[in-house]
Order: structure tokens, then sequence, then C-alpha cells
């Protein structure tokens, strides 16, 4: 999971893209990076680190033109820990090209061995992303021949590309000299829209929030398969370009990932949050008799709107219990398990009056390792509830994500060969109530009838692409970004302490 972004504008576009990004920062905050386009030179700036740390007014300065392109990483495969790794990433034949991507192939090492061995390329990362690049950039030399590059041509590359690589994947690429291409794959896995300014800025992003937050009124998703090229005089081309396209996105985006003033494939994610809520409520009824719950409590942030509805529904007062420290940084692993626990507690704090004396009920939007909700769970015991149930907006999460979330491997997520009762005893709450597979589909899926279905892997096990096997799974997972590195801890958005335990 990552955020990306690409403007073509007739101003300078690096404080545009420098704030995109800031919008876009929920997305991945391990790296950051920003190239522009002046004349047929690109200029770049990328780190490790958030946005505002990695752009200084130095570097801004160091960023002139009218056309660039942004991402935020979020790390799921290849090198958390190397500068290299951050994007965009960058080759000079044919023409010149830059690229951002969000997502994961699930092919990049068989199409990392071809580019070696079959198109002569090469490539000196771990990354996929790199791959992808120079997938495009070999289908771009072949469709022109030493030729002037028109649209086509760039159309006959990205049909090519989609041929070649499996996954997901929404990119975003700057050809030098010629324009702005955006594309998603043929499932729309991963979200990417486009907007326009009324001074006839173009721009296209992971989110609706980044487009509309610098004053560009969004204007489309950009469909499963398409391929949009945007000249540099804001002329906009597109093409399908898939064999065959079908809308399941992720719905892990609705469940967690998206900001809730997004609007993706057209469904609020807001509205969706409130629906899981809804449909999460008649859950909790059968479980826990309403009389019996003092009061509905958010695990902040994502779980606030299904929380909120929850408790409308049942009549139950809601309170804010919990508050997070935006502001913790880095923290580093010491012998034992008690540093770790001491982290999640130093990132939130408990309002002790909503908890005394109370029968809680905790929402929070998923539970993937489980060894967060049970320190969430004891804190609520320490702070004096008399029982504490927990509901989750999201079903158990079962598989692995092999899409461009970084889901644990199956032995380190609590819900993966267990029942609901021994995943409870595990987290120490009095009673375990997760929303179910089907009932979170219809919820979503309702908000527009126009989708396929979702990609909802990591809850049913059923991968949209169709080519995912156990060996898959297993070698993906040994290029799955590790935890730590000199004793820092993930800071990634989904990174939990490991489960000794679990």
């Amino acid at each position: 999971m990552c955020g990306i972004v690409g403007v073509v504008s007739s101003a300078p576009v690096n404080q545009l893209i420098y704030d995109a990004l800031l919008l876009l920062q929920h997305r991945g905050q391990d790296a950051a990076g920003i190239v522009t386009q002046l004349g047929h030179k690109f200029f770049m700036h990328k780190a490790k680190g958030m946005v505002r740390d990695v752009f200084r007014t130095r570097n801004m300065r160091a960023l002139p033109g009218n056309v660039g392109l942004g991402q935020v990483r979020y790390p799921t495969a290849g090198n958390a820990y190397s500068e290299e790794e951050a994007q965009p990433f960058y080759v000079n034949a044919p023409f010149g090209i830059v690229l951002v991507h969000n997502g994961n192939l699930t092919n990049a090492q068989a199409l990392r061995a071809e580019l070696f061995s079959t198109d002569h390329r090469h490539t000196n990362t771990e990354s996929d992303s790199e791959v992808l690049l120079n997938v495009l950039a070999h289908e771009l030399e072949k469709a022109t021949r030493g030729v002037p590059l028109q649209v086509d041509d760039v159309f006959a590359a990205v049909r090519s590309v989609h041929r070649r690589i499996k996954g997901s994947y929404a990119v975003v690429a700057l050809i030098a000299g010629h324009g702005l291409l955006a594309f998603r794959d043929p499932h729309g896995i991963r979200p990417l829209g486009l907007g326009r300014c009324n001074d006839g800025t173009v721009m296209v992003a992971s989110e609706s929030v980044a487009l509309e937050g610098t004053g560009h009124v969004f204007e489309r998703n950009i469909a499963p398969g398409e391929a949009v090229f945007i000249g540099l005089d804001g002329t906009v081309h597109a093409q399908q370009c898939a064999d065959k396209a079908s809308l399941t996105p992720c719905i892990f985006e609705f469940v967690y990932l998206a900001r809730p003033d997004s609007e993706l494939d057209g469904i609020s994610v807001y509205q969706a949050r409130l629906n899981l809520g809804e449909t999460l409520a008649k859950r909790v009824i059968s479980t826990v008799p309403p009389q019996e719950i003092d009061v509905v409590i958010p695990i902040p942030e994502s779980s606030r709107p299904s929380a909120t509805q929850l408790a409308h529904l049942l009549g139950i007062p809601y309170r804010e219990g919990f508050v997070k420290n935006r502001y913790v940084g880095r923290t580093f692993i010491m012998p034992g398990q008690g540093v770790r626990k001491k982290s999640v507690r130093q990132k939130l704090n408990v309002i002790g009056s909503e908890f005394k004396g109370r029968n809680v009920l905790l929402v929070d939007d998923s539970i993937v390792r489980g060894t967060t909700s049970r320190e969430i769970v004891q804190m609520a015991r320490d702070a004096g509830a008399r029982k504490v149930y927990l509901a989750s907006a999201a079903p158990p999460v079962r598989y692995p994500n092999v899409y461009g979330i970084d889901m644990p491997t199956e032995t380190e997520l609590v819900a993966h060969g267990r029942t609901v009762e021994e995943v409870r005893a595990i987290i120490g709450c009095d009673a375990l109530i997760y929303q179910d597979v089907e009932g979170m589909k219809k919820a979503i899926g309702s908000l527009n009838p126009q989708l396929d279905g979702f990609d909802a892997s990591c809850f049913d096990g059923v991968y949209v692409t169709g080519d995912i096997t156990a060996g898959d799974i297993a070698r993906l997972n040994q290029g799955r970004v590790g935890a730590t590195e000199e004793g820092d801890e993930d800071t990634s958005r989904l990174a939990l302490p490991n489960a000794e335990a679990a």
C-alpha cells in the first residue's frame, strides 16, 4: 500500500505534489519522493521518512517544472531500509521514464529473470516497482521501434504490460518530453482517480481526498485495465488496454486503509464504515444483550464511524475512551516483550472515567495479529472496566494478503486455524464479536451495484487474480519486509508487535 500522485500543469507543481502527498501520508510513512520535469530534464528528490521530513525548502527549490509525480511508500516487498528503493524509479531509455507504483506484483521474480535473459535489462534493487518500470520501458521501446512516440504507442505498450505482469498495480509514469501516463491493473485492486482544476491542471492520485484537498474537482476513477495519457498541454487521452477487465477492488481499502473522507470506485469510505457498523450491531445483539453494555468505545482511528453507528442503533452511549498520541516517534526494542507493550501504551492513553465500573464494548476496524488488541483490552481492565467486550468491524483475518498490504504469514495471524472462542481467550476479552464475510461484502457492495465484487482474500482466501498458490504465498512471504533493523521497531501502519503466545 502506497500513495501516488501525478500532475500536469501550466504552473510549477512542486508545492502541489508536496501538498497531495501530505494528504496521502496515511498510505505510507516509510519513504517519500518527488520528480519534476523542466524541458527534457528530470529533477528528483527522495529519501526515507515522512513527507515533512524528506522535503526541506532547499529540496523544493531544486524541483522546478510544470509536470511531475510523487509517492509515499509503505514497504511490503524488497528492502525497506534501502534509500535506493524509495520511489520514484528512473530509466534513461527509451526517452527517459520515471515511475511510481502502488501495489504488489505476484510474478516479480519470474519477470526479473525474464528481463535479464530475454529483454537484456538490468534491475539493481529488490523492488517489484523497478521490475514494473523496466517491463514498461521495454514494451515502449518495442512499440516505437526508434520512431517518434505516438499516443497509440503508449496504449500498445500498456496492453503488453497487462499481459506480462500479474498482481495489483496502480501506476503513474512520466515520459520525458511527452507527458504523464497513468494506468490500473485489470482487476482495479488498487485505487486511482483523476481530477481537474479551473486553471487547467490535471491530477491523478490514489484517493479523491488528494484531489479535492488541493483544489481539484474529482472527475472520475480510472477504470480497471484503463490507461490515461496526459500530454504536456493537458490534453487527456484514455483507452481500455486490458483484454478482460473487472472491477474487484481491495475491500480492506474501505475497512481500514483509505481516509474516511475519500471516495473510491463510487463508494464513500465513510458511508462504507457506517454500513459496517450497522451490520456489526446485529452481530453484537446475537452475542451480548445490549442491556449488558454500558458504553461503546472506539479504538482510534478507523473504527469511529462503525462504532458511532453501532452505538446509535443499539441505543448505547458512545464515548471516546482512548486518546492517540500522534507524535510518538520510533522506539527501540529492548530484550523481552515488556518494552513492546510499553510502546502500545505510549501510542494510546485511556480516559479512566469512561471505563471505571462499566461494561464496555470496544470497537476496532480489524484484528490482525491480536497482540495490540490484547494489550488494549488489558488497558481497559486496568482502568477499572468490569467487563470488556470486543467487536471487529471486519471478519477474522485468516489469510495473507499478496496485493500490497503487509499482512503477515498465516502463523502470525491470530485468527488463522482458530475458532472465535480460541481467539477470544488469547485476546482476553469477555466476548469477541466479528463481522461476517458476506455481511461485510453486502454492506460495502450495496453502495455501488456496478462493482463485480471485491478482493477479500485476507478474509476468505480467494485471490481475484486467480494465479495464487500456496507455493506463491510462501515465496512472497520470503520477500516480505521484515519488522526490524538495528533494533528499530516497524512503524508501518499495519505493523503490530509479534505475538509470542499467538
